[in-house]
């Protein structure tokens, strides 16, 4: 058995704790501690989107019982983080949030999931070997430069290219046992077709990302639903569009954006 607790530690992505009544895009980051009630049962922090909150991520590590070693990881005697993906994208830290994470996950001390930043990171830097020129998420969309924009900005092109070659390591799901984890919907059908296509729960070569990349193809579905998760139709409920955070109308939910 298992006991479970919950933390969040919440500020704007400029790093300032909201005054009340102020309105403003805010990150989140929610922390699951699970605990093995038993000698034989490891216990796990599970922790949400960081999304650039370096600040956020090491109060909340603080809060959690965990404290750099002498080589500045983040460790706890007892438990190990497992972080969801989405490290990147929309916050001021992202440099030092990804240094925190990679530390951590390095020296044994967390386990971490590809997130769908993650896996777009990936294809915005990948070059499309079918059209030259372009990349697997293209440029010339200025929707894709956007969502990246923090990333691009705050890491020069060789830190940018080190931290896409550790994304391209992350698996996409982990069965600890006595919890799975994923970073949007945990699917066997869609789980089926990435382990037939790879051998295992990772992307590990271009031709995955190619066809990860490719609207159509049974991976890019099965990717789609494990890192964004199932679109439900609104309309087919009666229910009118919402404004995500980017203030784009959307006619489905459901979705991880």
């Amino acid at each position: 058995m298992f006991r479970r607790e919950f933390r969040t530690v919440e500020q704007d992505v400029t790093g300032r704790f909201i005054p009340s009544g102020e309105t403003s895009e805010v990150s989140s980051i929610l922390g699951l501690s699970v605990y093995g009630e038993d000698c034989h049962m490891h216990s796990y922090d599970i922790i949400g989107d960081i999304h650039g909150c370096a600040t956020e991520l090491k109060t909340l590590l603080a809060q959690l019982g965990y404290r750099p070693d002498d080589a500045g990881v983040y460790r706890h005697p007892e438990r190990t983080a497992v972080f969801v993906g989405d490290l990147v994208d929309r916050g001021p830290g992202q440099l030092e949030g990804l240094e925190i994470v990679k530390a951590m996950v390095d020296h044994a001390g967390a386990q971490i999931v590809m997130g769908n930043h993650e896996f777009n990171a990936i294809c915005y830097a990948t070059p499309h070997p079918d059209k030259p020129g372009d990349f697997l998420r293209s440029h010339e969309n200025p929707t894709n430069t956007a969502h990246h924009l923090a990333f691009l900005e705050q890491l020069t092109a060789e830190q940018r290219e080190h931290y896409i070659g550790w994304f391209k390591t992350l698996p996409l799901w982990l069965d600890l046992g006595g919890i799975r984890v994923i970073h949007a919907c945990w699917n066997h059908d869609s789980m089926k077709v990435v382990t037939d296509a790879t051998g295992g729960n990772r992307l590990t070569d271009l031709q995955h990302y190619v066809d990860a990349s490719t609207k159509g193809h049974p991976l890019y579905d099965a990717v789609e639903i494990l890192l964004k998760g199932p679109e439900i139709s609104l309309q087919d409920y009666g229910q009118p569009p919402y404004l995500d955070h980017g203030g784009k109308a959307r006619t489905n939910r459901c979705k991880n954006q």
